[in-house]
């Protein structure tokens, strides 16, 4: 099992650890539901140094990562971060990753915890021209401070004026307590907040300075349930669940994300040649309407005939509702669409319902 900086300090906090992709981390603190709400209205601190962090540099990194990544990165500028799915030939999704451009020769990808390595060997595997890859993972720990009051907490820390970030950019070189730090205004919980990558040794340093400084401002240190939550409620995919090397990004309504208008990229023939016959399945949001709380993989059918499954499913704290993401017969996508989902072998009624669920609140 492998352990964050921050282990012992999740332990001080009184971290509920669990393994989550070979890695030791909390899945709570004082509660799921608690720590949720109050990266909703004030903010959360999470340790999410498990993630990946991959550097290709070189002459042609640029169109390197053009032909690997879905997403068309020729236009994007220097301290600029892109979403992009990575795909296989079939059209299945490698993983889906963050790109740092931090010059046209220099770029950081950001992956799954769990895809790091195999991530690593499938762009290794397709280098060409003038590129090098290095999984510097090793090298740096990572922190999300997320929710309404992040930016008033962080700005007290930094050296440089926040409000200048815009949504999806970053500052390449910027003291956080005095420590040399990289920091994006990113997040995966739907709110405004910013991710924090800093050297491996010093992660600790800021943690405990963040919880410090942002104690009088209602920051808690928040763990991987309610991360999942906030992700789910915002209708963000989480790899494994809406998408894989089985689901397509356009089967996961990341359409924005592919553009086959580029020349070429791993991939596109087949997305072109999917949305020609058009998709047989897509993801959906749904609301439980009778009792029960839909997980994933459950079965979801039509009188005795299966039309899809369960990707994620959870109550909902900020709604107050039993929802969930399914990947659904295209015939059944849409508003008000009634089926059953089976719950502990039994049928419950739910109904289609748009995703997101909750409205993002990010700072554009």
């Amino acid at each position: 099992m492998k352990k964050t900086p921050l282990y012992e300090n999740h332990l001080k906090l009184g971290g509920r650890m669990t393994d989550f992709a070979g890695w030791l981390l909390p899945v709570e603190y004082t509660g799921i539901i608690e720590e949720h709400r109050q990266v909703r209205s004030a903010a959360g601190l999470f340790d999410v140094s498990h993630m990946g962090e991959i550097l290709i540099t070189g002459r042609d990194a640029g169109a390197f990562l053009q032909e690997l990544l879905t997403n068309d990165i020729s236009n994007i500028s220097d301290g600029k971060v892109i979403y992009s799915p990575m795909c296989l030939d079939s059209g299945g999704v490698v993983d889906d990753l963050l790109v740092y451009r931090f010059s046209a020769e220099r770029y950081m990808l950001v992956t799954n915890a769990s895809n790091t390595d195999r991530d690593f060997e499938w762009i290794k595997g397709h280098i060409s021209g003038d590129v090098q890859a290095e999984n510097v993972s090793e090298r740096w720990a990572q922190l999300a401070i997320q929710g309404p009051s992040s930016e008033a907490i962080l700005q007290d820390a930094v050296d440089v004026p926040l409000s200048d970030i815009r949504f999806y950019r970053f500052v390449p070189e910027m003291k956080v307590f005095g420590v040399d730090a990289i920091v994006s205004r990113t997040g995966y919980t739907g709110e405004d907040g910013f991710e924090i990558y800093v050297p491996w040794e010093m992660a600790a340093k800021v943690w405990d300075g963040l919880l410090e400084l942002g104690r009088c401002r209602g920051l808690v240190p928040a763990g991987l349930g309610a991360r999942d939550t906030l992700r789910f409620e915002a209708g963000l995919p989480l790899y494994g669940h809406e998408l894989s090397r089985d689901i397509t990004p356009l089967e996961a309504g990341l359409e924005s994300f592919v553009k086959l208008g580029k020349k070429s990229f791993i991939g596109k023939k087949a997305l072109c040649e999917q949305k020609e016959r058009g998709l047989a399945r897509k993801l959906t949001g749904f609301e439980i309407t009778g009792k029960g709380i839909a997980r994933s993989g459950y079965e979801i059918m039509d009188g005795d005939r299966k039309i899809g499954y369960v990707t994620s499913g959870t109550y909902s704290p900020t709604l107050g509702k039993n929802l969930g993401m399914a990947m659904l017969d295209i015939n059944y996508c849409v508003p008000g669409a009634e089926f059953d989902v089976i719950i502990r072998n039994k049928p419950v009624r739910a109904r289609t319902c748009t995703l997101p669920f909750y409205r993002k609140k990010y700072r554009k």
